[in-house]
């Protein structure tokens, strides 16, 4: 009997498609550290039993008409799902997994880095010393604000969220949150669950830690912007979608809030105009799991549930309910 064969993306981080290749498949390795063409994409999918995807490819009907009906897993290395059409994948068997709970504690620690670099204003201060104008300390230069006792909104108190908060109990700051249903963890922490429109208004800092929804779509707009205090910092470890990022320029242009700290972008990974002539903000490209460690695991564990799909076995981490073929 043949066996079965995989198609990898894109170029992965150690270790690879080292686990695949000992789980005895036939890795068909798209070795290019760079998005996937679609019709590239479709080729390399086509008569494939799984695939190991990334979040810059689109699992859509189109995909999986070219992959054809012998597919049986989609494992996409990420917590977001929002690039897979799950329901079209469940509708014709194929499995969906992600890679929860192992990015968790590099992406929490992601937000806090952006916090603090907007806060303190790092990014300026590292221009200004690396510029050669530096003149030496002055008791104006670049004042920033304390974050510590400050009040933290989190928006979106899943896994991620959790893990933000806890560190936030290490500043001392008080905690709101706002999220579909009560978290216990944010309630162990001393969180307070309110309606959003009270964590935009009261929160010195918010965080948007929620998945892409359509009801999360845009849920930082203009109007919700300007309901924000003055001197209020946005953090968004998300997804860009969550954001409407020329409102949020304007924001940045004309004071309404006072700094933002982003690791994605609405139209990612092009970004709005005027979005980076803003000093008031931290800009990273999409780095939110990007720690050895992180990747390692999330590694693994799309591998894992590839093997397991197509051993019959029950995935690891399932995005959709669907019962393995055996």
């Amino acid at each position: 009997m043949p066996a079965p064969i995989v198609a990898v993306t894109r170029s992965l981080p150690a270790p690879g498609v080292a686990p695949l290749l000992a789980a005895g498949f036939e890795v068909r390795h798209r070795d290019v550290d760079g998005p996937c063409p679609p019709d590239e994409l479709h080729e390399l999918v086509r008569g494939v039993d799984g695939v190991f995807a990334l979040l810059s490819e689109r699992i859509d009907e189109a995909f999986l008409d070219a992959a054809g009906p012998q597919l049986r897993v989609v494992a996409n290395m990420a917590v977001g799902f929002d690039n897979v059409d799950v329901a079209a994948c469940t509708a014709r068997g194929v499995q969906v997994t992600n890679t929860p709970d192992v990015l968790t504690d590099a992406t929490a620690d992601l937000a806090w880095a952006l916090i603090l670099g907007a806060a303190r204003r790092i990014p300026e201060a590292d221009r200004l010393v690396r510029s050669g104008t530096w003149q030496g300390w002055r008791p104006m230069d670049l004042l920033g604000l304390t974050v510590a006792g400050k009040t933290l909104g989190i928006l979106g108190m899943g896994k991620i969220g959790s893990a933000i908060a806890r560190r936030a109990t290490g500043f001392g700051m008080r905690i709101r949150y706002h999220n579909r249903t009560p978290s216990p963890e944010a309630a162990a922490l001393g969180a307070e669950l309110v309606d959003r429109a009270t964590l935009f208004a009261t929160s010195d800092v918010v965080v948007l830690a929620a998945p892409a929804t359509p009801e999360t779509h845009h849920v930082v707009d203009a109007a919700a912007l300007a309901t924000m205090r003055r001197s209020a910092i946005l953090v968004n470890v998300a997804r860009g979608t969550l954001v409407e990022e020329s409102a949020l320029v304007e924001a940045l242009r004309a004071g309404t809030i006072t700094a933002a700290g982003l690791d994605v972008y609405e139209f990612e990974p092009r970004l709005v105009d005027g979005l980076t002539a803003c000093e008031n903000t931290v800009l990273l490209p999409h780095l939110g799991s990007s720690t050895i460690e992180a990747r390692a695991a999330m590694v693994e564990l799309a591998c894992g549930n590839i093997t397991a799909v197509l051993g019959g076995r029950a995935p690891l981490t399932p995005v959709n309910d669907l019962t393995p073929r055996g």
